[in-house]
């Protein structure tokens, strides 16, 4: 059996309503951890849009939002927008963050939903996608070498892990309580009308 990835009215609002959540997670102040780096939420958004709405949809979302921040919205982390902020010394991880999202679409709903594509998707694409384009460019800006800005960025690898296990967990615990919220393939495949094969061939 066929399925179709088209986008329905439905899509729009998810999209709308993901964007909005980044935003709201991003207005949340630092979260302390005991011994590690204070963990900031709305990297938790990315992972989320891509894990739960797909790469088309995740993506769409991610943009939605980053358009809010160049229009000048103070949306990001610490109440900062604008187009300035693309110039910063964090600009790679802003540009990141639409790349970060396809991916951990593309991973999670390869085929049926489970906490290993989930998992391995939001670590792939909240993690080294993010470091990879977030790291070189924020060296550049700084004028610091490459190595140091990456040892910098060490540390907060462990709160981006924690991000990473907590999307998958909310992602799995919400395709299990309301699978209305995900695309429809990723639906198709919870009820087993659909394999990996047949969906690929239609995405």
């Amino acid at each position: 059996m066929t399925i179709s990835d088209r986008w329905e009215a439905r899509d729009i609002a998810r999209v709308a309503v993901f964007a909005a959540i980044i935003v709201v997670l991003g207005l949340m102040g630092p979260i302390p951890v005991p011994g590690l780096v204070p963990i900031t939420a709305q990297t938790l958004g990315i992972m989320l849009a891509g894990a739960i709405l797909g790469w088309k949809r995740g993506g769409a979302a991610v943009l939605v939002f980053l358009l809010l921040v160049a229009i000048g919205l103070p949306v990001l982390s610490g109440g900062r927008g604008g187009l300035g902020v693309f110039v910063g010394p964090s600009a790679g991880y802003l540009i990141a963050f639409v790349p970060a999202a396809i991916v951990v679409g593309l991973i999670a709903h390869s085929g049926r939903l489970t906490w290993w594509r989930v998992g391995l998707g939001t670590v792939v694409g909240g993690l080294f996608v993010m470091y990879a384009l977030g790291i070189p460019v924020a060296a550049a800006v700084t004028g610091q070498p490459l190595s140091l800005t990456a040892l910098q960025a060490l540390a907060f690898v462990p709160g981006d892990l924690i991000k990473a296990v907590l999307a998958t967990l909310l992602t799995l615990a919400l395709f299990r309580a309301y699978p209305p919220a995900f695309p429809a393939k990723a639906r198709a495949f919870r009820a087993g009308t659909v394999d990996t094969a047949t969906a690929s061939a239609s995405a």
